[in-house]
């Protein structure tokens, strides 16, 4: 069984963090998609909380701290990145942005990102198409067609007809960055998988599809 690497970007900041269980519950959700497609995952998450300091001073001295320069190297290694941040005055937290600030333009290039946010309400949900969507396309990085926005109520909550359930959006999320994850070899894509579902999914991103993002 082969095996790839993803790494959780966990913004959060409070213990305990909706964020970091947004991440954990998403990490799942590829674990299990992968595990579909007979691909084995080597989950790594990086807590930008415990990192906070030493993204500060790099941004003034241009030299990281060796666990920031570790968990750039986590990043920028992956096979596959969810990132995840609270929702602070309608935009990523600033600590989210300092992070990936420091990470080289074009480190990011083709790697399938699944892009997610927590809020206290719904009305913060577009954040994910005018606040981080636009971030990693300037990255060059390979979005999922599926963020995932989880608001207080959403823990927990049973949707309606327009609206699908938080781990309904989680599961179509994961299935999507798994697909992109594997796409790069057709043997390991079509591994329990309907036939072509991840050369579907990484063209609708790359062609620039509509985004399905579900809003709460």
């Amino acid at each position: 069984m082969e095996t790839l690497k993803l790494v959780a970007v966990s913004a959060g900041l409070s213990v305990p963090s909706s964020t970091r269980l947004l991440a954990d519950r998403l990490t799942e959700s590829v674990r299990s998609g992968l595990g579909e497609r007979d691909v084995d995952v080597d989950v790594r998450v990086v807590e930008l909380r415990e990192l906070a300091v030493a993204v500060a001073n790099n941004l003034v001295t241009g030299f990281p701290a060796p666990a920031l320069a570790e968990a750039v190297e986590a990043v920028t290694g992956a096979d596959g990145l969810i990132a995840v941040t609270p929702v602070f005055t309608a935009s990523y937290s600033g600590l989210f942005k300092s992070f990936f600030d420091l990470i080289e333009p074009d480190a990011l290039s083709g790697k399938p990102v699944l892009i997610a946010a927590t809020g206290g309400t719904a009305r913060h949900s577009l954040v994910l198409e005018h606040a981080l969507r636009p971030l990693f396309a300037y990255l060059r990085a390979l979005v999922t067609p599926t963020a995932v926005y989880a608001a207080s109520e959403d823990w927990g909550g049973t949707g309606d007809a327009l609206t699908d359930t938080l781990p309904e959006r989680i599961a179509r999320a994961g299935r999507e960055l798994a697909g992109l994850m594997t796409v790069g070899s057709p043997a390991r894509a079509t591994v329990g998988a309907p036939a072509g579902a991840a050369v579907d999914v990484a063209a609708g991103a790359q062609a620039g599809s509509s985004p399905v993002t579900q809003f709460v």
